[in-house]
């Protein structure tokens, strides 16, 4: 059996390793850590994800903020409500739920917050500091990854990296911080996507494979190499009448199949996903105390 990388007990750690930090912080008469998020409609999954992140703060001691619009408000409207946070001195850190509606620009979105309070880590600044190896607010997905790996140990020094999927989200920046001198880092890294030739033949290649494409149980045993690493970045909700609530959630990886070869993978769900939520509240941590941009 291959180790279950187990990011649903490490984002507890994390979690509760945060919220030392803020007991610590109180004791001390320090700030508490604040995060707001702006949620435009009623988007259900938008709202899960939302309502997730607002009780995950309150676990850790932080002060948070939920700023509610309706799917009809205007871009500029929705631009001044970021400027309003990003001017707010009481918060340190701010993410605008995606998706959009179709009428505003994510891209115009971004880059109005603030480079000091993107705790998504998806501004031009941030991406840029990310990729120069410079202190920087790194994307939620790809940082928790690389915690997993740093918390299980597994040597990424020397080995060859593929990351399926290349996505700003996950996919590019997870190949810059593989192929960074740091550890985990100092892979040989190869990004492919739906478009690459002979995509089967370079992941079986992979001592580590991270999958990211958005396609159900795409990665199936005959694309991994025996004891890979397999990080499995996606979730799909899908039918199935023995479960009580009617579906089950599974990944883009073949679970089944993939455990029987890799020495160690991530589990949908319980894997990839809990970091997500660990890592902005990491993010948020660091934005309170100042220790990417100088307060």
């Amino acid at each position: 059996m291959p180790t279950l990388i187990n990011g649903k007990t490490t984002s507890e750690q994390i979690k509760t390793e945060i919220a030392a930090r803020v007991a610590e912080i109180k004791t001390e008469g320090g700030k508490i850590p604040h995060l707001a998020a702006i949620l435009v409609g009623n988007d259900g999954a938008s709202q899960t994800y939302v309502g997730a992140k607002v009780k995950s703060c309150e676990q850790v001691g932080f002060a948070s903020t939920l700023v509610r619009l309706e799917e009809t408000v205007s871009e500029d409207e929705l631009l001044k409500a970021v400027e309003d946070i990003n001017e707010n001195p009481e918060i340190d850190g701010l993410i605008v739920q995606l998706p959009l509606p179709k009428h505003i620009s994510v891209e115009k979105v971004t880059n109005k917050i603030k480079p000091e309070k993107d705790v998504d880590g998806f501004t031009p600044a941030n991406v840029g500091r990310m990729t120069l190896g410079w202190p920087a607010y790194v994307a939620a997905t790809p940082y928790g990854i690389v915690e997993l790996l740093k918390r299980y140990n597994i040597e990424t020094s020397g080995k060859h990296c593929v990351v399926i999927g290349r996505s700003h989200i996950v996919g590019s920046p997870m190949s810059i911080l593989m192929a960074r001198n740091d550890n985990p880092g100092n892979c040989t890294v190869t990004l492919t996507h739906s478009r690459t030739k002979n995509l089967p033949e370079i992941a079986k290649s992979a001592d580590i494979l991270i999958v990211a494409l958005g396609k159900p149980e795409f990665v199936t045993a005959e694309m991994v190499k025996e004891g890979a690493v397999v990080i499995d970045v996606g979730i799909h909700r899908i039918a199935d009448e023995s479960k009580k609530s009617g579906f089950r959630l599974i990944g883009d990886v073949k679970f089944d199949e993939v455990s029987a070869k890799a020495s160690a993978i991530t589990p949908v769900p319980g894997g990839v996903g809990p970091m997500t939520i660990a890592s902005l509240l990491y993010n948020t941590l660091l934005a309170a105390e100042g220790k990417i941009y100088s307060k």
